[in-house]
């Protein structure tokens, strides 16, 4: 397992390699990068800074990670977050599992993220040319979280 809470970028494809270093027991690697956008027809957006708190964040991610682990077959993970000030472009999240077979790891992948948008103890300022704002919670994503809600499948 690998939890990280940074300010600095990260590299996809190193964490990807290490995640995979000497397994021949992962049949899958699954991965998701999220990335700060420009929303499409919303003033431009100049910057967003995230905010966390140190500690707690670590500890909720972990959570978050464990919980998955409770529900697939996953032989390895990352999930890196970063904070501070970031501009469009720039790289946020990634979340990367290992498991034996790709439906445990595309499904575990999807349940990290969607649990870490709703449940990990970040917040966002969007700053535009006219101000500033914090992002409020979006029930689409309290309804994608609200799905996995459910008993863990069996695991195989």
């Amino acid at each position: 397992m690998a939890v990280r809470v940074q300010r600095e970028d990260f590299d996809p494809g190193a964490e990807i390699a290490a995640l995979s270093a000497g397994r021949t027991d992962a049949g899958a690697l699954a991965s998701f990068i999220g990335v700060v956008r420009q929303t499409p027809g919303a003033e431009p957006l100049v910057a967003m800074t995230l905010e966390h708190y140190p500690g707690m964040t670590e500890r909720m991610l972990a959570e978050i990670e464990a919980a998955a682990r409770d529900r697939w077959p996953i032989l390895d993970c990352r999930i890196i977050h970063r904070y501070g000030r970031l501009v469009p472009g720039e790289r946020i999240v990634l979340v990367a599992v290992a498991s034996p077979h790709r439906a445990a790891a595309f499904e575990a992948c999807q349940f990290l993220m969607d649990w870490l948008k709703t449940k990990a103890p970040f917040w966002k300022l969007e700053e535009t040319a006219t101000g500033s704002r914090w992002v409020d919670a979006q029930a689409s994503d309290d309804a994608a979280a609200a799905r996995w809600d459910v008993a863990a499948p069996a695991r195989s």
